[in-house]
């Protein structure tokens, strides 16, 4: 087995035997990852690659815009707004090739992560 493969077969074990809180945080680790690609591609004008990234990105926000549960969580529908705009910025930071947009989008990202970081860690608590 090479390197590369046992790496995939590490990560596939690792998001496979994940609590949903933790594919959650991996989730939006992801997220944030994609986002600074997408800027660091921005900043060379790297337009594919940034393309490539923040799309993957809009694909995050989309799957946790997907998955929420509004009617079911306090904050629900403020969350889903977050989420909207969020893809929004992302959405215009690559039409537009705005480094700007994408660091406003990285910033919401980070905070995101950050959160749902200790909301995770609180659930493991209790």
């Amino acid at each position: 087995m090479n390197t590369l493969s046992a790496h995939a077969a590490y990560q596939s074990n690792a998001v496979a035997t994940a609590s949903p809180a933790r594919l959650l945080v991996m989730l939006v680790e992801r997220l944030v990852l994609d986002v600074e690609r997408g800027l660091g591609a921005q900043q060379v004008a790297d337009w594919e690659g940034a393309h490539r990234n923040l799309v993957h990105a809009q694909d995050i926000v989309l799957e946790l815009e997907s998955s929420l549960q509004v009617d079911k969580m306090t904050g629900g529908a403020e969350l889903a707004a977050l989420y909207a705009y969020l893809r929004n910025q992302l959405v215009l930071a690559n039409i537009r090739r705005d480094a700007a947009t994408s660091e406003e989008a990285l910033g919401l990202a980070r905070q995101l992560c950050d959160t749902w970081r200790e909301a995770a860690m609180a659930a493991a608590i209790q």
